[in-house]
């Protein structure tokens, strides 16, 4: 057995000792590493890899990266898994959605595909991108370790300008997917645990200067800020904006520039979501991308854009879909924002994770604001230096990735922490982290409310822009007039937004006609919320729980069967339940306030 070869060293180490993960887990692949895209021509490595889930670790164990192809009949040992033949899976993919025996699996798998490569050109560099996988990935290639990425959410990037060689290559990755007490989110969540890689991977070259980052913003002054960062021989790098008559010069010092540019371009808006063609160059390096300006910012209870009074009416979202699991595509994405156009939405909270990236651009296109949040969710170990590293990378990666696009208004932090002091320390550094990495958005989370006082109160609520209150009256707390005396007994000093209410509705043929789990029940959920927010005039927006029904482990009653189901439309992403209508008719009633400067 492989345990006594060569590549394991000794066998009862390698059978015995439970630190087999530490050299693989140096997190090196993080937000640090990361490349911009935008522009830049993308070989794609999608399509079919070899599989085998690995429930104990054997392949960290027998170090299965180090195996190189060989026919079954020359070998000396048995091998316990072929990484060069047998099982093959669609990469981006769920390993739940492909077997039945895999639908509750949580651990590692292995993936494992060879890349045939021309001879690296002078002055270029190569780098891969995976754009998910879930949830720890540590990636080799030819046999050698290059670095994991924690997260289940974000892109990373490994550079392979020394690994790959001319002809054909084997990348392997090893993804785990194992709720543990110390990641984000921890072991307790209320979504559904994918595992594996269900976003796209790809390989990209770079010429040797290569532009790592790019931010273009309108400042508080009207000035589009922009900063650049660049990994490589450059003194300055050229901003072009042709639309705006813009062609500046950002100076680099170590790698780092920024610089303010007069402009007066058209403003973004949901009715008006005008974007710019936007190119930097640093060297011999150029990148591309369409940026639309805005400004978004709070004053007192208000929420203002381009300075006007906003409320959000909103919708929730999860990533999640009956036959693709966690994984979507243009045609799922668009559904999803013509189903909010059609509910009369300006607004959606992507929750609870980052979405795909092209989520986001298509809400830029089509005129959508987005809350966008990290999984720090429940109880996270807030106290722990391993958990913090892990939120704080996330939070930059979704902050890098997507902070050019102009219809994401807010960074959210976390969601229903309790209020103690390590969690109040870990969030304040978070919301902190956030400012530090984009001045130009505001940060939320969803607090709580005393329900011993009946009053929203938290002491979250002083570092962040947005108070975001998910409250379940009707629902969860069944006394509904507290709904009504929380409005009364809080008197806060900033916006606050009702980021998630609603009831379930099974609507198949085996739920029921009246009371819980009743479609009448959710309709009559939502008209009784909607009558008590809206004499609540600290309430700046709205995102009830939830667009469409979505698939969970810890819902099992004889209604739920393993499915939230708070959606206003069914499962199908088709089948719209009566509520959908009671809350498309408050939004189409809506008056948007006359600007007060």
């Amino acid at each position: 057995m492989l345990e006594r070869s060569d590549l394991a060293e000794n066998a009862l180490h390698s059978l015995h000792d439970e630190g087999y993960d530490i050299p693989f887990n140096t997190q090196s692949l993080n937000a640090d590493t990361m490349i911009f895209i935008g522009g830049r021509t993308a070989r794609s490595l999608d399509g079919d890899w070899n599989f085998c889930v690995d429930l104990l670790d054997t392949g960290l164990r027998q170090k299965w990266f180090s195996l190189t192809p060989m026919a079954p009949e020359d070998r000396k040992e048995p091998w316990d898994y072929d990484p060069y033949m047998g099982e093959t899976v669609p990469v981006p993919s769920n390993w739940q959605m492909l077997k039945e025996k895999w639908y509750f699996f949580e651990g590692s798998a292995w993936y494992t595909r060879a890349l045939d490569m021309k001879a690296l050109p002078a002055n270029t560099r190569r780098f891969l991108r995976v754009g998910a996988a879930q949830y720890d990935c540590k990636v080799f290639v030819n046999g050698k370790f290059i670095g994991n990425h924690y997260g289940g959410s974000t892109p990373f990037f490994a550079e392979l300008t020394d690994e790959l060689i001319e002809g054909q290559n084997w990348i392997m990755f090893c993804v785990n997917n194992t709720r543990t007490l110390d990641r984000v989110p921890m072991r307790n969540t209320d979504w559904f645990n994918y595992g594996g890689i269900y976003r796209e991977v790809a390989i990209y070259e770079t010429p040797a200067t290569v532009i790592r980052d790019m931010f273009l913003y309108l400042d508080a002054a009207g000035d589009i800020q922009a900063e650049i960062t660049v990994d490589g021989p450059a003194d300055s790098a050229r901003v072009l904006i042709p639309e705006l008559g813009i062609d500046a010069i950002v100076p680099l010092v170590d790698g780092h520039g920024r610089l303010a540019i007069p402009a007066s371009p058209d403003l973004w808006s949901p009715d008006n979501p005008r974007l710019y063609d936007v190119t930097v160059t640093a060297g011999p390096d150029t990148v591309t991308d369409r940026i639309g300006f805005r400004r978004i910012e709070r004053r007192g209870t208000e929420i203002y854009l381009n300075g006007e009074k906003l409320f959000l009416c909103g919708i929730s979202v999860h990533e999640d879909d009956e036959t693709l699991g966690k994984v979507t595509n243009e045609a799922d994405l668009r559904r999803r924002f013509a189903d909010a156009r059609d509910l009369g939405c300006n607004f959606l909270r992507l929750a609870h994770y980052p979405h795909h990236e092209r989520a986001a651009q298509i809400a830029d296109e089509l005129g959508f604001l987005l809350w966008e949040e990290i999984p720090v969710y429940w109880a996270i170990d807030f106290a722990n230096p391993a958990t913090q590293r892990d939120a704080e990378n996330q939070l930059r990666e979704l902050i890098r990735r997507d902070r050019n696009r102009a219809s994401v208004v807010i960074w959210s932090i976390g969601n229903e922490n309790p209020d103690t002091d390590a969690r109040l320390e870990f969030m304040t550094a978070l919301a902190d982290l956030a400012r530090a990495e984009d001045p130009s958005r505001l940060i939320s989370a969803a607090c709580l409310v005393n329900h011993t006082k009946l009053r929203i109160e938290d002491r979250l609520a002083a570092h962040i822009d947005i108070i975001g209150l998910n409250e379940y009256y009707g629902w969860y707390e069944e006394n509904f007039e507290e709904l009504a005396l929380i409005g009364e007994n809080s008197s806060p000093d900033r916006p606050v937004m009702i980021s998630e209410t609603g009831a379930d509705a099974d609507i198949t043929s085996q739920g029921p006609k009246t009371g819980l789990f009743s479609e009448d029940y959710q309709a009559d959920v939502y008209r009784r919320q909607i009558e008590t927010l809206q004499t609540l005039d600290y309430i700046k927006g709205i995102s009830p729980w939830i667009l469409y029904d979505f698939r969970v482990e810890r819902r099992q009653n004889i209604f739920q069967r393993g499915r939230n189901r708070k959606g206003l439309i069914a499962g199908d992403k088709v089948t719209r339940k009566a509520a959908f209508d009671v809350l498309a008719s408050h939004y189409a009633s809506r008056t948007v306030p006359e600007d007060s400067q």
